[in-house]
């Protein structure tokens, strides 16, 4: 695993907008930077590919084991009345479109599992199309562990019979980022042969006498994609009337569980030393850790500690409960600290895309950077 210093294209702002991503810098400074790159060996990708796999089986058996002991949920700070909703979910097997399980790795090492991006993942175009076309343009010669496009376009080839020909839904907040991630999976479901349609968030109703969730022309939304996390939905004013409706949701109720940090301690407990696993627990730890919020977002509010010594506390909206984990340094090249992003589509191990900051916390603004291997 190596970083190395790369000549960025010309007119490369232009380049990826006409690729769909608009939101490439941030203040000036780019966002999507093609001034380096990382290089694997195929061995190295190969370890990443088993160690998302071998997560993905924790995750599951660790849904599972909460699923036969309910009063776990306290420790997620999910309200109980929510108990059956994500039960009936599980298990009738309600399908998964995607993940993101965001590693620490060196090369040497095992991967170790920092956090699972299991409900509202983004960073998918950059990792599924906009780097795949960099490799493209600069190292045609070489390859590129991604098939993300593909296994999407796969997954939702799964709904076409079930729909009968009845619209998918796409949904996300009025925001340039989420939008983005959300239109792209809409594509790649109208690639697959659905009929898709866009609404925003704040545009969906609820019909009282029907019983229904609707869009603006009163058609009953039947199944929807949202880019809207399930914590905030729990908590909503329609509450009550998401465990009511027979609305489908995607990602399915039960990635609640796996989207909270809370599991990294159900994970240690479940599978203590296992080697793609970092200690974590309920309570707070006297060696290195890092304090996250069980419910927190985009590297807000985490408190990594020393020593005995706080070295860093990022700001941010968040309170506990917390999980806390043991502080796994990352990777230094040049100063630049790489998290990588393993992405799971359609039950398949099938991409990486990388983000790194200088700080020891990767937040909203690191930088996407894209990768190789050879």
């Amino acid at each position: 695993m190596k970083r190395i210093a790369s000549t960025p294209r010309p007119d490369w702002q232009k380049t990826v907008e006409a690729q769909g991503f608009h939101f490439h810098s941030v203040d000036g400074r780019p966002y999507w930077d093609e001034s380096a790159y990382y290089q694997f060996t195929s061995a190295e990708i190969d370890v990443l590919e088993a160690a998302t796999y071998e997560l993905d089986k924790l995750c599951l058996a660790a849904v599972q084991h909460v699923q036969d002991h309910p009063d776990r949920l306290r420790d997620f700070n999910i309200p109980l009345e929510w108990l059956d909703f994500i039960a009936r979910s599980w298990e009738s097997d309600e399908v998964t479109i995607y993940g993101r399980f965001d590693l620490a790795f060196d090369g040497n090492a095992p991967p170790k599992l920092l956090e699972y991006n299991a409900d509202t993942p983004t960073g998918l175009l950059e990792a599924a199309v906009i780097q795949w076309y960099w490799l493209k343009d600069q190292h045609p010669d070489c390859d590129q562990f991604n098939s993300i496009h593909e296994q999407l376009i796969e997954a939702w080839k799964r709904y076409e019979t079930a729909m009968n020909g009845s619209m998918m839904y796409f949904s996300s907040m009025d925001n340039l980022e989420d939008f983005t991630t959300v239109s792209y999976l809409q594509d790649t479901a109208v690639q697959a042969g659905l009929n898709a349609r866009y609404i925003q968030c704040e545009d969906i109703g609820w019909h009282a006498m029907r019983g229904v969730f609707t869009d603006l022309d009163e058609n009953e939304v039947c199944q929807i994609f949202k880019l809207y996390p399930w914590e905030w939905l729990l908590r909503d004013r329609f509450a009550n009337q998401v465990m009511m409706a027979r609305t489908k949701w995607i990602e399915a109720p039960w990635k609640m569980i796996l989207s909270n940090k809370a599991i990294l301690a159900v994970l240690w407990e479940l599978f203590p030393d296992h080697p793609n696993l970092l200690r974590a627990t309920f309570d707070p730890m006297k060696d290195s850790f890092v304090r996250k919020p069980v419910l927190s977002r985009e590297g807000a509010n985490i408190l990594i500690q020393t020593g005995g010594q706080t070295v860093i506390e990022t700001p941010g909206k968040y309170q506990g409960p917390y999980v806390y984990q043991q502080y796994q340094p990352l990777p230094g090249f040049a100063g630049n600290r790489p998290v990588i992003g393993s992405w799971m589509v359609n039950g398949y191990a099938c991409g990486i895309g990388i983000r790194e900051d200088q700080s020891l916390v990767t937040g909203n603004l690191s930088r996407f950077v894209p990768h190789l291997f050879s």
